[in-house]
């Protein structure tokens, strides 16, 4: 709670809602299709992408339009001021096999600040579907954002935080060490009953 918002989304923020993203900008991983369209036509929000982009982001309508904002690359310990200043987080990748596998720790992250979040459907994200707003087309990620908008509150925020603490780095060394402890022991036991049945 302590946390600023970042000086350069100040001033956005008077414009509209911001609509953020903080991750490397690169068309392996993000459609720029659909972010185009719905940039287009949610022109009451305020579209800002921080992080550096590829050529293909260089090159996109995005820069066309006048409610989307590229802040460049920002430090990690800056991010956190960033999304502060986000209304609603989203991710809107690609499915292919470069993210249909993909942990998205930024949902995570998104999560631990209390942020409403529109993503990508993907099989791996339907463990989020308690905590984000699912969606695959332009016309659903529009549809999503406006729910978003209007469905927040601090209590679905403090839910989302609680919900984040649960994924910090310990808790998942925690976790994997609990299932190579389990593993060990069944091997042992298998080697046991091995023995035995040999006996």
């Amino acid at each position: 709670k302590s946390t600023p918002i970042a000086d350069e989304l100040k001033t956005i923020r008077t414009v509209g809602p911001v609509i953020g993203y903080t991750g490397c900008l690169t068309s392996l991983r993000l459609n720029i299709p659909l972010m185009e369209k719905v940039a287009s036509a949610l022109k009451n929000c305020q579209f800002v992408l921080v992080g550096p982009e590829d050529d293909d982001f260089k090159k996109s309508r995005l820069h066309q339009l006048n409610n989307v904002h590229f802040t460049g690359y920002k430090n990690p310990d800056e991010l956190p001021q960033y999304i502060k200043g986000f209304d609603v987080a989203f991710n809107p990748q690609l499915v292919n096999e470069i993210t249909m596998g993909n942990y998205p720790r930024k949902i995570d992250e998104y999560l631990a600040m209390g942020k409403p979040v529109v993503a990508t459907s993907t099989p791996f994200m339907s463990y989020f579907k308690d905590q984000t707003y699912l969606g695959s087309t332009a016309d659903e990620y529009i549809m999503l954002i406006e729910k978003a908008l209007s469905d927040n509150n601090e209590s679905k925020e403090k839910e989302r935080r609680m919900f984040a603490l649960q994924h910090t780095w310990e808790n998942n060394v925690n976790a994997i060490g609990k299932l190579l402890n389990n593993a060990i022991k069944l091997k042992e036991n298998q080697n046991y009953i091995f023995r035995n049945a040999r006996n």
